[in-house]
Order: structure tokens, then sequence, then C-alpha cells
């Protein structure tokens, strides 16, 4: 499957307390996005949490083992773009463990964060449902022992 770069592409994350619609990036980080479609399209995303959730910081998941070490059984390269910087709170970004490890684990930001600058690849923005991403429960995987809030399902939809 291969995403048409010039087309708008948006995912709408189906939670327990409500959707986040977040715009993609796919003229900025078409393999990212192409990545992302490709495994919300499959199913992968469907009833995983959000297994590391900061205060102040952001929401991760993307990791069908619910563990912060899961991913697709692969890894690209990152897709760093000068003009899409951490600079407010709404970012979808690509978790990784260093640079070009990107698989499908991914986070939102809750606020700026300019320290992420040139080390994740930025692809989404949310458009609406920021009420719904700061509900979210904050959730340090090294402490708790719940599982996290559940990401029911990410459904891709195409236009505006």
């Amino acid at each position: 499957m291969t995403i048409d770069p010039e087309a708008e592409y948006y995912a709408v994350f189906k939670t327990e307390k409500g959707d986040i619609r977040i715009k993609l990036f796919a003229a900025e980080a078409p393999v990212t996005v192409n990545n992302f479609v490709f495994l919300a399209r499959d199913g992968f995303y469907n009833n995983t949490h959000f297994h590391r959730v900061l205060e102040n910081f952001m929401a991760q998941g993307g990791d069908p083992t619910n563990s912060g070490a899961g991913g697709p059984g692969y890894q690209f390269q990152d897709e760093i773009v000068a003009s899409l910087q951490f600079d407010r709170a709404g970012l979808l970004a690509m978790a990784n463990a260093g640079p070009n490890t990107n698989g499908s684990q991914f986070f939102i930001t809750f606020a700026e964060t300019p320290w992420l600058n040139g080390n994740h690849t930025i692809f989404g923005e949310v458009v609406e449902g920021m009420e719904v991403l700061f509900s979210i429960s904050l959730r340090d995987p090294r402490a708790a022992a719940s599982p996290g809030d559940l990401l029911e399902t990410v459904e891709i939809e195409e236009g505006e």
C-alpha cells in the first residue's frame, strides 16, 4: 500500500474517553504517514493502550504488547522536517529508541517540547478532541500496574 502524498489524510483515534481527530502530514512525512496508515487499516492499533502518559509532556501508544518494548517487527528512517517543530500541544510524532528506529509507537504532545526537535518525526496534529487528549490518565510504566487507557481503534479518513 502506498498513500498519495498530495491527498489529505486524517486519523481518528477512538478511545474509551472519546475521539481525537488528527490531520496527518502526508506531504512532509510520506514514509511515516504511509506506515501509520497501513498499520491502522490493518487493525494493528486496535485495543492497545496508552502505556506511557506523562504530565505536561505526552501520551504514548502504538505498542501491541502494551509494555513500551513492542513494535511491528521492522524499523524505518526518520523524516525530520525543519519547519515542523515541537512548539505546541497536540503534535503526533514517532516514538523511537534513537535515530532511524521508528516502528509503530507514537506519541501526542501535551505541551511545547523543544528538546525533542530533530529527534522525532512529527507527522500530524490534533484538529479535534484536545479535551479528550488531556483527559487520558497519567501513567508511568515503571510504576503502574494497570494497562493504561484503551485505544479502541484508529480509523483513517481521506479528504476534508
